[in-house]
């Protein structure tokens, strides 16, 4: 990376769903933590750390998940607002499945969970992310695939004017 290009600021968000990217990419800084802190700022990471800058600009924020309520929905567009790219991670913020499953209830089994919608105030069905708001990129699977990832953040590391992470074997 040159000196003269200032570091990324990024955030790593993760709604609806099993939270396997967030494990995978955890795992991934074993690998790469270096080459991503020369590269990046971890500015508002939940999963990182209780320590979250909430105001500063992201360039990129990574949005793993999908939307089950209204506040999944609003944080993502205050995402949308506040950062230059974003990236779905996984198949729920691709795809909406598996946490969309309930969008494909019948009558009857949608009768059964009413309760929990209602004691947890959920939506009316579960959005992907690209549903609420537009993405910049997306990374498919559950969990991601890890090339998949790097390639990806390869890509937004080109559109910013950085050297790409050389992948490890």
């Amino acid at each position: 990376m040159a000196n003269n290009i200032s570091k990324l600021n990024i955030g790593w968000y993760s709604f609806a769903c099993c939270e396997d990217n967030t494990i995978m990419f955890a795992e991934l800084l074993n690998d790469y933590f270096f080459d991503f802190k020369a590269h990046f700022n971890f500015i508002d990471a939940p999963v990182l750390s209780s320590n979250r800058d909430q105001v500063t600009p992201l360039d990129i924020v990574f949005v793993e998940g999908a939307a089950n309520c209204d506040e999944h929905a609003e944080t993502m567009k205050k995402l949308r607002q506040r950062s230059k790219k974003v990236i779905a991670i996984g198949s729920c913020a691709c795809t909406g499945m598996p946490s969309a499953q309930r969008n494909t209830f019948d009558p009857q089994q949608q009768e059964e969970i009413n309760f929990l919608i209602e004691r947890f105030n959920f939506g009316e069905k579960v959005l992907k992310v690209a549903d609420v708001i537009p993405i910049d990129g997306q990374v498919t699977g559950c969990p991601m695939d890890l090339t998949a990832f790097m390639n990806a953040v390869n890509a937004v590391l080109a559109e910013f004017g950085h050297q790409p992470i050389t992948l490890k074997q």
